[in-house]
């Protein structure tokens, strides 16, 4: 049993573990664990045998519903039931690790201790700035739930690279990481359905996603409405995605770009997958959309402010990453008030950066840009 229930940028960074699990098993049963937002991450992927769903967000839900309970408690029961031999916990936190003990399995594996933070580097340059929270290890005691613990030599390495940690103990080939992010049949129809009256047979398609998590990963509104303008003015046809809590976000960036189209609240994380698929270029700040984007191969421009693309940027594209390198970064503040800066790592990010650094990414197809 693997177990990773969010987010979608951790789930995506695990698909390499996946992959590696079954070419070291190839006739095991490998069921994932994670939550049912997540789920379209690996739905129909060949690698898995089977979804377990754990819906952590109804427990988050005021009164927690007699429903939330007893849908833990058929859970745990399938969990137990199932006897599976190994249980990996890639989550490390102690609901993750309650439910590898719950599995019964004689061998647990997943991170161990926090260990001390240091001062991180980004391109060879250190930087000033120490986080005082992010990943360091297992947390809230949730390595005491393991029978093997996969040690931590360095913080100083990309989330992917950190999960294979695990091949050195269950004897992974040395082959590069692969991700094969299944892409829905459904999702695809209900894609070309929303594109036909809204774009032109063969226009290529700019995905703009401005919603974050965290109130300081978010660009300006007037970059994301710029990027859109010149970005329509080249032939690109600008579409804005994102959940319905951002509506009004992109609404409103939307309303400044004439030519751009709103699809916010109109996709699922599938169909989210499907249209990334479609992409002639990803514009987006540091969310679990750049990293669905990094894992199709889709050409990718990343903005990032506080956060340390060293660790959480897109896999094997550094090229996409736009960041001004400031000694307040990385930071990990998550509200704009926490930040003592007038948040000047994205402020400072001009339209005319980031469409240098599109240009770039496009060049082997300068066809796709005319201006």
């Amino acid at each position: 049993m693997l177990i990773k229930p969010s987010a979608v940028g951790d789930v995506v960074h695990t698909l390499p573990v996946l992959e590696k699990l079954r070419r070291r098993y190839p006739h095991a049963r490998i069921d994932w664990l994670l939550t049912p937002e997540n789920a379209a991450i690996v739905r129909g992927h060949s690698a898995v045998s089977n979804i377990l769903l754990f819906a952590r967000r109804d427990f988050a839900k005021e009164g927690r519903r007699a429903g939330a309970v007893s849908g833990l408690l058929r859970l745990v029961r399938e969990i137990r039931s199932t006897r599976y031999d190994l249980a990996i916990d890639l989550h490390g936190q102690l609901r993750s690790a309650l439910f590898a003990l719950a599995s019964g399995a004689p061998v647990r594996i997943g991170f161990d201790r926090p260990v001390a933070r240091g001062a991180s580097r980004f391109q060879g340059i250190r930087l000033g700035n120490i986080p005082q929270r992010g990943w360091a290890g297992a947390r809230e005691g949730s390595w005491l739930a393991y029978t093997h613990r996969i040690p931590i030599p360095t913080l100083e390495v990309h989330a992917v690279d950190r999960y294979l940690w695990l091949g050195k103990l269950l004897g992974f080939d040395d082959s590069p990481p692969t991700f094969n992010l299944p892409v829905s049949p459904e999702a695809e129809a209900h894609i070309s359905a929303l594109l036909a009256p809204n774009t032109s047979a063969g226009q290529p398609l700019a995905i703009l996603i401005p919603g974050t998590m965290w109130e300081t990963k978010h660009w300006t509104s007037e970059g994301f409405a710029g990027v859109a303008r010149r970005l329509n003015e080249s032939g690109f046809a600008p579409i804005f995605i994102g959940t319905q809590p951002e509506q009004a976000l992109n609404r409103s960036i939307q309303a400044r770009a004439p030519g751009s189209i709103d699809f916010t609240g109109k996709t699922n994380l599938a169909d989210a997958i499907a249209l990334i698929r479609r992409a002639a270029v990803v514009v987006t700040n540091d969310s679990g959309a750049m990293h669905i984007a990094a894992a199709l191969g889709r050409p990718a421009v990343s903005i990032f402010g506080p956060t340390n693309p060293v660790t959480v940027g897109p896999y094997g594209q550094p090229g996409s990453v736009v960041r001004l390198s400031l000694p307040c970064s990385p930071c990990n503040f998550r509200r704009l008030s926490q930040c003592p800066y007038s948040h000047r790592c994205m402020r400072d990010l001009s339209v005319d950066i980031v469409m240098d650094r599109i240009r770039d990414i496009l060049a082997p197809a300068p066809h796709l840009m005319k201006c």
